[in-house]
């Protein structure tokens, strides 16, 4: 325990502070006597106390104590955990009991796994989750200088084999070293195996049709041996070869020709035995062929797009045709290999919700143009109502107040057990909520759910205006238990006898085997009298597809396999709408032309009849070309986002429009439309350059005529499908640069907007490789963990001696605690005390000498001089008072005895009476003394005279007397 001074030379102002308050004591000062001396002496130690506070005053206590934080590499670059956890629990039980030990963990981010505490876990294990695929030593470093204070003997234990991918070591070291926080390191070991990756394939950033050009691909190797490279364009295999690969950098170079043109990307694989690791065997680039635009047809059936094809064949107008929609891309950079997207009747339950999401994206944020012409499966009768597509087009699929629609009751039967937990019950809830929110209020709705039992979550009800009521009904719904059909099919069947309806429609959905086996026949003969009809869904491979494939056909409905959940809601929609037959218009007009624009030259010279389409609602902002008599569209289109859309509600099979693909000018005008579609940008104004380094990616932009916004941001889209917006920097005119994080490797699309979110450039790829934890090092890593241990006056430790840690004795350091606040708290309360000695006018004389009294004043021992007593001195004052009122005043009044306290309420007995009382008293004796002195003495004969009595007084004198030294000899 001791004392310092932050700044002791302040100290020197006592000197002259003494000399003044010398000086004040010998002057007059106005005071005098203790007054003086007590203001003089205040005034002094305050003068003190703030010298002291002024100089920095502490107090400290020596520590010796250690504190360590072990930062543990969790990585995917390190050995297994274990080695690392048995080296600090041995290197932990080496410790005094004083000393406390923390653990951090460190992946991408840093997480605690024990703050300081006085022991480890025995045993002890890591399990604190991160990202394994970056290596971010800082964050681990910085996270574990929070846990330290630099007062007592701290220091930071890196496990680490120093491969850092993310941050710096470095930086977090030398701000470590300011605060005297030392880092010890141990080196761990990297995996020694046999590894070959792809390291980096290149290819032009520019190209046109036909034209030839090399992928250069570098491939680094561990060892040697003989592998084969593999190439590929998009999904499509473009070479193959066999080559010899040595230990270290390998480069290659295969020629290929650009035969589409688009947005390609292409990929190298590397394959050799031995290979112990298979991430990084694969490496991407991205390259834009130009030339003719490219559209993708999509056919709901094959064999039905010949119309189209042959119309943009005639326009000079590329085309690839796709004949199932299943078949459609699921990363979202192969749609930028398309300029346009045709969907030629195709059902929403055969494209799915995630291939729907990557259309819309495409369309919005990267310029794609997007099609949909009619038929039986499209628009609302093919369930995109309140789908990302539906999103895209000019046209909503609600018809509320359009026309009369025949009345419906609808009970979905939906199964809820064990096995459609997760994915499957929220699809599935979001299925029925959507088909609830197309049904109109004089529609009837009911929801069943079942597993072994059977719940029904909403009765059977007419909507009216109880569809949220019935969606948040909906919500509820949980999965749990087993799966029993015919018990639901059934009691689905009794309650729609009950509903009035025009149409009576159940939709089962299931992805189980039922455990019973009720006798269906009757209950599809039941349903067939009363005109039920029912769909059926079968979700999974694990579904009774025979037994659900018969009840659809039984029941006069549809069924459906849903082997990708997100289809459940477009086929729930679909059914809904289908019922209800209320989409399609089928009858013979001729289309009107409404709000042609620049296609009003098209359709100048009159358009042909139209026999049917499907009935859909345009969108505010949309632009409808061509109308129904009823009014509804049958060609509109319109902006979404970066790109453009357009929506023909008729067929292009010859079924509703026989006599418009017979019109002569039916290509031009199908080529027009899909034209009208393609990117607004034909040529890319920007230069875009990116650098990836860890899990950054680094933009840098060039305007190619040296002029731009002053906003600009980078949209980047992943197959996530969450674009992240980048707010580019304009460095100086036309150059621009940015940087985003990213979490995962993979392909990306690229484009530029404006400060209005206008497209202003082509999209382009960005490739993220492979997170650099896989990549074959070439430098020496541990050369990074000594310089940090220099650094920072560190060690660097050894796994053969982990007991070396806390071997050294303890570095003594001091535990500070200020003073300067309590000093200040005296200083004010002196003040205080001074201003009372000065400004009050108080007896203090005799305050002081009752006080030295009191002080001086000790209770008598045991067996001592007696204590002044209470009784006593009410004796006496009985005896004064009895001599005062006997006339024997002579005798000497004893000594003031001590008061004392009287009783509550009640008079001691013996006490003085009031003056009032005693007066007449005393004059009523005397009365009678005067006359007996007046009477003359009687004396009888022979009787000698009669002695003078003595004086009462002089009795009670004695007797009181008696009774004084009584109580002296006897105390008690």
């Amino acid at each position: 325990m001791g004392v310092q001074f932050n700044h002791p030379w302040l100290l020197l102002l006592l000197i002259p502070l003494a000399a003044f308050m010398l000086y004040a004591y010998k002057s007059d000062f106005r005071l005098s006597g203790a007054r003086k001396t007590g203001a003089v002496t205040f005034r002094s130690v305050i003068l003190l106390l703030l010298v002291l506070a002024l100089s920095g005053l502490q107090s400290y206590t020596v520590l010796e104590q250690k504190k360590v934080v072990y930062v543990v590499d969790r990585s995917a670059s390190m050995p297994e955990a274990g080695q690392a956890e048995d080296w600090m629990q041995k290197s932990a039980g080496a410790k005094k009991e004083k000393d406390t030990v923390g653990v951090v963990s460190s992946s991408l981010q840093a997480s605690y796994e024990q703050k300081l505490l006085n022991r480890l876990p025995d045993p002890f294990r890591l399990n604190a989750a991160g990202n394994p695929d970056f290596t971010n030593l800082e964050s681990g470093l910085m996270l574990a200088g929070n846990l330290l204070d630099g007062r007592s003997d701290s220091r930071i234990v890196l496990i680490s084999d120093g491969k850092e991918n993310v941050g710096s070591m470095l930086a977090a070291g030398r701000m470590l070293k300011d605060r005297g926080i030392p880092v010890d390191v141990l080196p761990s070991p990297s995996r020694q195996i046999e590894d070959v990756s792809v390291e980096e394939v290149t290819v032009p950033h520019k190209l046109y049709q036909a034209e030839s050009f090399s992928i250069e691909v570098l491939v680094r190797s561990t060892y040697k041996g003989r592998g084969e490279l593999r190439l590929y364009e998009d999904s499509r295999e473009i070479g193959r070869e066999t080559v010899d690969i040595a230990a270290g950098e390998n480069r290659f170079a295969v020629k290929a020709l650009a035969k589409k043109t688009g947005l390609h990307r292409y990929r190298a694989e590397i394959f050799m035995n031995g290979d112990s690791q298979s991430a990084n065997n694969a490496g991407y680039a991205f390259t834009r062929v130009d030339g003719p635009p490219k559209v993708l047809i999509v056919e709901g059936k094959k064999g039905t797009s010949g119309n189209i094809a042959a119309a943009l064949s005639s326009g000079l107008v590329q085309y690839e045709i796709m004949p199932s929609p299943a078949l459609l891309p699921s990363e979202l950079a192969k749609y930028a290999a398309y300029d346009s997207i045709i969907f030629n009747n195709v059902s929403g339950d055969q494209v799915g919700e995630r291939r729907m999401e990557m259309i819309e994206q495409a369309v919005k944020s990267y310029g794609i143009g997007f099609m949909m012409v009619g038929g039986e499966e499209s628009f609302g009768m093919g369930g995109y109502f309140k789908t990302p597509i539906e999103r895209a087009l000019p046209v909503s699929m609600e018809l509320e107040g359009k026309r009369q629609i025949p009345s419906l009751g609808l009970i979905l039967v939906i199964d809820r057990s064990g096995s459609m937990s997760g994915d499957k019950m929220e699809m599935t809830k979001e299925a029925a909520i959507r088909t609830v929110e197309m049904l109109r209020s004089k529609d009837t709705v009911g929801v069943l759910a079942f597993d072994t039992y059977n719940w029904w979550v909403v009765p059977p009800m007419r909507l009216d205006n109880k569809k949220q009521e019935v969606i948040d009904e909906i919500q509820s719904i949980q999965s749990d238990g087993g799966t029993d059909i015919y018990p639901a099919a059934a009691s689905a069947v009794e309650e729609m006898l009950k509903i009035q309806a025009q149409r009576k429609h159940i939709i089962l959905m299931t992805d189980g085997q039922s455990a019973g086996n009720g006798g269906y026949g009757p209950l599809l003969d039941q349903m067939n009298d009363a005109k039920i009809t029912m769909s059926t869904v079968a979700v999974g491979g694990d579904a009774d597809v025979n037994l659900l494939q018969t009840l659809a056909e039984g029941a006069k409905g549809r069924f459906y396999m849903a082997q990708d959940e997100t289809t459940i809601p477009a086929i729930f929609s679909r059914e809904a709408a289908m019922i209800s037959k209320s989409y399609i218009v089928d009858k013979p007009f001729v289309p009107a032309m409404q709000e042609p624009g620049d296609w009003r030259k098209l359709f100048e010279g009159g358009v042909p009849q139209i026999y049917g389409y499907v009935a859909t609602t345009p969108k505010p902002s949309a632009q409808t070309v061509l109308a129904s008599p009823e009014p509804d569209p049958l060609l509109a289109r319109w902006q979404y986002g970066s790109g453009r859309t357009v929506a023909w509600t008729s067929d292009m099979m010859g079924k509703w429009s026989k006599d418009w693909v017979a019109w002569p000018a039916f290509s031009n005008v199908l080529t027009q439309m899909v034209k009208w579609t393609f990117p607004q940008f034909s040529a890319s104004p920007y230069e875009v350059k990116t650098q990836v380094e860890g899990n950054k990616v680094r933009f840098e932009v060039s305007a190619v005529d040296g002029t731009g916004p002053e906003q600009l941001q980078a949209i980047v889209t992943g197959d996530q499908l969450q674009p992240v917006k980048t707010d580019l920097v304009q460095e100086s005119p036309g150059t621009y640069s940015g940087e985003m994080t990213v979490d995962q490797p993979g392909s990306f699309l690229l484009t530029l907007e404006d400060g209005g979110g206008k497209s202003v450039a082509m999209p382009t790829g960005l490739i993220v490789p492979y997170s650099p934890e896989y990549r074959i090092e070439t430098g020496d890593a541990d050369q990074e963990l000594k310089r940090l241990a220099e650094m920072t006056g560190g060690r660097v430790l050894s796994w053969d001696r982990p007991e070396e840690l806390f071997a050294a004795a303890p570095r003594p350091s001091r535990q500070l605690h200020d003073l300067g606040h309590a000093l200040l708290a005296a200083a004010l309360i002196l003040w205080v005390a001074d201003i009372a000695v000065r400004r009050l006018a108080l007896p203090w004389g005799r305050l002081g000498a009752r006080l030295a009294a009191a002080l001086r004043r000790r209770p008598q021992p045991a067996g001592g001089a007696e204590a002044p007593d209470a009784g006593l001195g009410r004796l006496a004052a009985r005896k004064q008072r009895a001599a005062a009122f006997y006339g024997g005043g002579s005798a000497a009044p004893p000594p003031e005895p001590a008061q004392p306290q009287a009783r509550a309420g009640k008079p001691e007995a013996g006490a003085e009476r009031p003056a009032s009382e005693a007066r007449p008293a005393a004059q009523s004796h005397a009365g009678v003394r005067g006359r007996e002195a007046a009477r003359p003495p009687a004396a009888g004969p022979g009787k000698p005279a009669a002695a003078e009595p003595k004086p009462p007084q002089d009795e009670r004198s004695a007797a009181m007397d008696r009774l004084l030294a009584a109580r002296k000899r006897n105390p008690r």
